[in-house]
């Protein structure tokens, strides 16, 4: 491969020099790269933080499994625009994908976004909703109530969800509230309503369309029919729910692209702003196609950046 001129004089000037120079010239070249990769990635999260210091409501034990926390990627101060995002790994209810949470993180953080990876109690440890909604509740009421201390402003905190996690957030963008003015606990007072939503290849339905594990680690086998619908969260749009870009590929056969479909139907008649992307090609947990420093992921990626861009969520040059 050719290099242009000027890397060749450096590479003729570095030969010239001693063996002990030319090792420190390359050591601080090799440094360099790494505080740039580190700015870059900011890769180091901050401890996890239990949604509930003392202790969960409908906890079914005290083991790491029982206790909901929040893991705090805070974006670099230097790129920050003070928005953040509550990340809620797939894994069918069953479990949470990393890549879908910790990469997610990594990502936003590249681009000024302070991203908070949700760790929600499973239906593979006992646990049915309305548990899980009130762990994804929980999470946007504390990132609000604790704004100050991570550096981002409580009126722009969204949620991102993947596959089983985009059914979590896509529940909480449609059955969200207030908060509760007179609770004792401050946390409590917040409002659940994110933002705006990302859905990644997300369940939506719990009819015709659904995953079916996902539906039955979530509510069990044989639910009442009025709950399937409850959770039917294409059913649930409203002129309140919030801004939302949706994404899925025609390919999944995990989880059909109908999900998605559904949902952009139905924000569009309750005329809620949305992005809508289906991309020919994908298989289900694509997550970003690519692994830090993300040098070429999957192009929804960009497309979600312009559209968080266009809600006010990066920071303008």
């Amino acid at each position: 491969m050719n290099t242009p001129a000027t890397s060749s004089r450096v590479t003729a000037d570095a030969a010239s020099r001693p063996r002990s120079a030319r090792f420190r010239a390359n050591l601080i070249q090799a440094l360099a790269g790494l505080v740039t990769t580190g700015v870059l990635l900011h890769a180091d999260p901050g401890a996890p933080v239990p949604l509930w210091p003392d202790g969960a409501p409908g906890a079914l034990g005290t083991e790491a499994k029982d206790i909901p926390t929040l893991t705090p990627y805070l974006a670099d101060p230097g790129t920050a625009g003070g928005a953040a995002i509550v990340v809620c790994p797939g894994g069918g209810y069953g479990g949470l994908a990393a890549h879908e949470g910790h990469d997610y993180a990594l990502w936003l953080n590249q681009h000024g976004v302070t991203a908070l990876v949700l760790k929600y109690r499973l239906g593979s440890h006992g646990y049915r909703h309305p548990i899980m909604l009130g762990d994804a509740a929980r999470a946007v009421r504390l990132a609000r109530a604790r704004a100050a201390d991570w550096g981002i402003s409580p009126r722009r905190v969204g949620i991102m969800g993947s596959s089983a996690g985009g059914h979590l957030a896509s529940t909480l963008l449609t059955h969200f509230d207030a908060g509760q003015r007179d609770a004792a606990d401050p946390v409590e007072r917040q409002s659940s309503r994110p933002d705006l939503g990302i859905l990644c290849y997300a369940v939506i339905t719990l009819s015709t369309y659904t995953h079916q594990g996902s539906k039955n680690n979530l509510l069990g086998k044989d639910p009442p029919e009025a709950l399937v619908k409850l959770l039917s969260n294409e059913l649930q749009v409203t002129a309140q729910t919030p801004p939302c870009f949706v994404w899925h590929t025609f390919e999944d056969t995990a989880v059909p692209v109908e999900n998605s479909l559904q949902f952009a139907a139905a924000l569009r008649r309750a005329g809620v702003p949305f992005d809508l992307h289906v991309y020919q090609k994908g298989r289900h947990g694509i997550g970003l196609a690519a692994k830090p420093p993300f040098e070429n992921p999957h192009p929804w990626a960009g497309d979600c950046l312009f559209w968080l861009g266009e809600q006010g969520f990066l920071k303008r040059p």
